[in-house]
């Protein structure tokens, strides 16, 4: 249908062309609400208060949008949000629904887990997962004592033993171990150089990253704004906010939601 080019001037019922502001015939001025009117584009809609995830490609630029307007949404191999070439996607990996009107997300026991972005700092615990740059540490507790004698009373050589409240190991890929690092004293640092565990050929790692810390016989973990940022491993479900950000298999993914 061809869109109408010309008002109806309400007073002497003549033509007058869109965007002129008085009727050529009478003078009679056009109404605002006339005036104010603009061709609406088609396209797909964003329900309030509902949210949609945003797939972030290398640099920071922005991918696809996945819009959130169902009750649940299945993400994986198979689902509403589909990433069957991502070899680190489980089937049935994440699941993403609203309760009592928030986003929450839930880890649907996949192989690989679900990774939340860090937002300053948080409390951590021994067996915890957690993603700096490319690389994946297990968290530990203090270190096992490993320095007894032989059944025939002969001690080993070792390297000097040192008080440490926590380690941290590096996991590589098959799930066997890489380096491994025990605090020296109640923090340890992460990073491309200057910390205690560096990694100078990670090009996705900050030079500070991020820090382990002991405090108040609790653990916290602090991104030290880093510019890719510091992911936890869920344990199981976690309510999301506006701007959260999620890394599942390979992907990254950003969550808006709608002011309702």
């Amino acid at each position: 249908m061809e869109q109408a080019k010309n008002y109806v001037c309400k007073s002497c019922s003549t033509p007058v062309p869109l965007g002129h502001k008085f009727c050529g015939r009478c003078g009679a001025a056009i109404p605002p609400e006339i005036l104010g009117l603009r061709t609406q584009f088609f396209g797909q809609l964003q329900a309030p208060g509902k949210a949609k995830l945003i797939l972030i490609r290398g640099d920071g630029i922005e991918g696809l949008s996945y819009q959130l307007n169902a009750e649940q949404h299945l993400l994986g191999k198979i689902g509403q949000i589909v990433f069957a070439e991502d070899r680190f996607v489980s089937p049935r990996h994440a699941n993403l629904f609203y309760r009592n009107g928030k986003l929450v997300v839930r880890d649907e026991a996949s192989a690989n887990g679900v990774f939340w972005r860090v937002r300053g700092s948080m409390d951590i615990s021994a067996g915890d997962l957690f993603l700096a740059g490319e690389q994946l540490f297990l968290v530990d507790g203090p270190p096992r004592a490993s320095d007894g004698p032989a059944p025939d009373g002969t001690y080993f050589y070792s390297s000097p033993k040192h008080q440490s409240q926590f380690k941290i190991t590096q996991l590589l890929e098959r799930g066997t171990s890489g380096m491994a690092v025990c605090a020296r004293g109640r923090a340890l640092q992460i990073g491309r150089e200057g910390g205690d565990l560096n990694f100078p050929g990670d090009l996705y790692m900050s030079a500070s990253h991020c820090k382990l810390e002991e405090t108040g016989g609790k653990l916290v973990l602090t991104d030290l704004n880093s510019r890719n940022g510091t992911y936890v491993r869920l344990k199981s479900e976690k309510e999301l906010g506006h701007g959260d950000y999620l890394f599942i298999g390979r992907k990254l993914l950003r969550v808006e939601i709608t002011a309702a």
